[in-house]
């Protein structure tokens, strides 16, 4: 069942949000050659909790740790480590989540590492510009299909490829609700869209083909052709008055 919010519980979920979206701007300043992945998911899991919060991720599931970062052809789910050391080059995606009086915000970004190739920067460019395409089709009267249906045509006229196995989804009180929110899909198909549905919209973008893999640890997902992968998410409500990205507290990421 989807549960619609009302404008009380947006609110709050404006807060859930901007701390969520705090925690990124903490970890994007200290992206850099040298730094381990485990201390990124400590300065995010510090963040969340000074501001009165907590890591939406740690323990869900059994997840390890406050914060998904994954390296390269990792597309998600990547274990935060003190081995996992950043390189020049490398692409990164950083997934966080806070919980803040009864409500989630769910947000990630991809972050470059020093210079990456040009292949890279787009794969980086398209993946953000495929989520405001289909955030531009989150509106009242919609279907679900055109949201997904925005985002394939944005990745797939580049070239590039959506992840079909992981997708979107509501999100609330849990971190996970109803409904499911496809990065591909067919316009005018789907569950029609509606004042107070709070989706979290995360495009899942390869350079190479869509199939990927989940590997031993039973968490990090890799592309199956070891091509690049990029992710890209916010926390969106819809309103009567439009769309509020809760997430997003710096326009030009």
């Amino acid at each position: 069942m989807i549960q619609l919010k009302n404008s009380a519980q947006i609110a709050a979920m404006k807060e859930a949000g901007r701390i969520t979206g705090e925690a990124l701007l903490v970890a994007r300043e200290h992206v850099r050659e040298g730094v381990s992945t485990y201390e990124l998911d400590a300065l995010i899991r510090a963040h969340i909790e000074r501001a009165g919060a907590k890591p939406s991720f740690l323990g869900y599931g059994g997840f390890p740790a406050s914060a998904c970062i994954s390296i390269n052809d990792e597309v998600i789910h990547g274990i935060p480590s003190r081995k996992r050391i950043l390189q020049e080059g490398d692409v990164v995606k950083i997934d966080v989540g806070a919980f803040y009086r009864g409500f989630h915000g769910d947000s990630a970004r991809t972050i470059a590492v020093g210079r990456v190739s040009d292949e890279a920067e787009k794969l980086i460019r398209v993946t953000r510009q495929s989520f405001f395409a289909g955030v531009e089709q989150f509106r009242a009267g919609n279907r679900m299909g055109d949201i997904g249906s925005a985002v394939q045509a944005c990745v797939e006229r580049e070239g590039f490829s959506v992840v079909r196995r992981y997708i979107g989804h509501g999100i609330g009180r849990e971190l996970h609700e109803q409904p499911d929110v496809p990065n591909f899909g067919t316009a005018g198909r789907g569950t029609r869209l509606c004042a107070g549905m709070v989706l979290a919209i995360e495009p899942m973008v390869n350079v190479g083909g869509e199939e990927v893999k989940e590997l031993s640890d039973g968490w990090t997902v890799k592309t199956v052709d070891h091509s690049l992968s990029a992710h890209y998410e916010n926390t969106v409500a819809l309103t009567s008055e439009g769309i509020i990205i809760t997430t997003l507290l710096d326009a030009d990421w």
